[in-house]
């Protein structure tokens, strides 16, 4: 029951592009007022525009709901850079990397280390 509860306060109700019902029942005594359910993510307002379509029935006594789902062209690298094993390049790289931190933190510590002067009641 406590999941349920928890569920419920996360739903939120959407309104459809088209103010339809989404039922069309043969017997008159039957109500047309059904909800359907369609879960989307809330925070999305590209999932939250959708429809209702009475017109694609056919002889269901539903009517389909649909959501236009947007998918963005992403670019995907077919290529990547790298060193083989136990190459030359590997260890010259490896040479450089080492070159270039040993220097940063040579700077930093330059950078923020004071000088003293050393006298006979310093500490060793």
């Amino acid at each position: 029951m406590t999941i349920f509860l928890r569920l419920l306060t996360l739903l939120t109700l959407l309104f459809p592009t088209n103010q339809v019902s989404t039922r069309y029942s043969d017997n008159n005594s039957n109500s047309n007022l059904v909800i359907d359910l369609m879960f989307l993510y809330c925070d999305s307002s590209e999932l939250n525009m959708h429809s209702i379509h009475p017109e694609w029935c056919l002889t269901s006594d539903h009517a389909p709901l649909t959501v236009t789902i947007f998918i963005v062209e992403e670019y995907i690298a077919n290529r990547k850079r790298s060193i083989a094993k136990n190459s030359e390049e590997e260890d010259e790289f490896i040479k450089e990397v080492i070159t270039v931190f040993a220097n940063i933190v040579d700077h930093s510590w330059m950078k923020h280390s004071k000088l003293t002067n050393i006298t006979k009641y310093s500490k060793s």
